[in-house]
């Protein structure tokens, strides 16, 4: 198995907005420590908890198709699912040439950069009505498997398709700085918040792995959750669209501004007071819709704030999330699909596993 993520080049951001990398002597540092953390996340980790992922590990690779993808019920999806997917095997310390699901994280790159289009879409139009899911989640998951990717054909391949994805992403941002399932110009201008999420943790995934993202794009998405953020601290669905906040899209907003560096902004700890009023794991928030979908972001949520808050979190979820598994291993609850549900539980159980940068303190 490999080593911890965390010894990938730290990037940091000159005026000019180019990255370049620290020197390598704090990289080994913060890669040694780190390697000591997930060691010792290990030996803590309940063996009941460690069999449920790996029932669900061995779920998903069971389901994924011979061309590298996992689907959502109907066959919708394929893009989104596939990156989510191949998530949970990152979590899990595989790479494309190491770890018993090598195979399957190959898999799932090789099917992804084949949904590479022309424009730098990673989707297909024709096929998914909701495409920048799938292209948000695919920038997530490529910039994580870049950081270890030996093979230069791919690793050059990743790079590219990387690239011109974001500056998809960039053209298909709305006047006001959101995202829709679509892009701006496909969908009339719509734009609402989860896509939003997906986009701007994507970016910042990218951003991390070397990939130039222009400063103003992401500066446009905080702007956009400002304004559609209400006196209490909910996050509403979209400023095109009336209603009030909603739980769930208010969770994932932090987890937009923490991958933003917003993490002592005020406006993120207005939402997280809301999270945290609104998002318990008992009682009526447990009726909310998209419930695994709320405990996906606002895991990362409590993960941030550090062992304090996460140890008591992390045990109540896991014992309701051992409770909902099936025999087979997945997870059913939900409207999309059991892989969808299974790889956002995974994400969940595997937080604390300190392979992905993406997700670190």
């Amino acid at each position: 198995m490999r080593k911890p993520l965390h010894d990938r080049l730290r990037f940091i951001r000159t005026e000019s907005e180019m990255i370049i990398p620290r020197c390598l002597l704090m990289t080994v540092m913060v890669y040694l420590l780190a390697d000591n953390v997930a060691d010792g996340a290990d030996a803590a980790r309940d063996p009941k908890v460690k069999s449920a992922v790996d029932r669900g590990l061995r779920y998903l690779a069971q389901t994924q198709t011979r061309n590298g993808q996992w689907l959502a019920d109907g066959g919708m999806y394929p893009v989104a699912m596939t990156a989510l997917a191949g998530m949970a095997f990152l979590l899990d310390g595989n790479t494309t040439i190491q770890g018993p699901y090598a195979a399957k994280v190959q898999g799932a790159v090789g099917f992804l950069l084949d949904q590479s289009q022309p424009s730098g879409l990673i989707g297909d139009p024709q096929r998914d009505s909701r495409y920048l899911y799938g292209h948000g989640f695919s920038m997530l998951f490529l910039s994580e498997v870049l950081g270890e990717e030996e093979d230069n054909a791919r690793r050059t391949r990743i790079i590219d398709v990387l690239t011109r994805a974001v500056d998809f992403a960039g053209k298909a941002q709305t006047d006001d700085g959101g995202w829709g399932y679509v892009s701006a110009r496909d969908g009339n201008g719509f734009d609402e918040g989860s896509v939003t999420v997906t986009q701007m943790q994507g970016l910042r995934a990218c951003r991390d792995a070397g990939i130039a993202v222009p400063k103003e794009i992401i500066d446009r998405g905080i702007r956009y959750i400002e304004r559609c953020t209400d006196n209490e601290g909910g996050v509403r669905y979209s400023l095109k669209t009336p209603g009030g906040a909603r739980p769930p899209i208010t969770a994932a907003a932090i987890v937009c501004l923490f991958n933003a560096g917003e993490y002592d902004n005020p406006l993120a700890k207005k939402l997280i007071a809301y999270a945290d009023r609104t998002l318990t794991l008992t009682g009526p928030a447990q009726s909310l819709g998209h419930w695994h979908y709320a405990q996906y972001y606002y895991s990362q949520v409590i993960y941030r704030k550090g062992d304090e808050a996460w140890q008591p979190y992390s045990q109540k979820i896991e014992k309701i999330l051992l409770e909902q598994q099936t025999p087979d291993g997945s997870w059913n609850e939900g409207f999309i699909g059991p892989v969808y549900t299974t790889a956002l539980n995974l994400t969940i159980l595997q937080l604390d596993n300190g392979f992905l940068p993406i997700y670190e303190r």
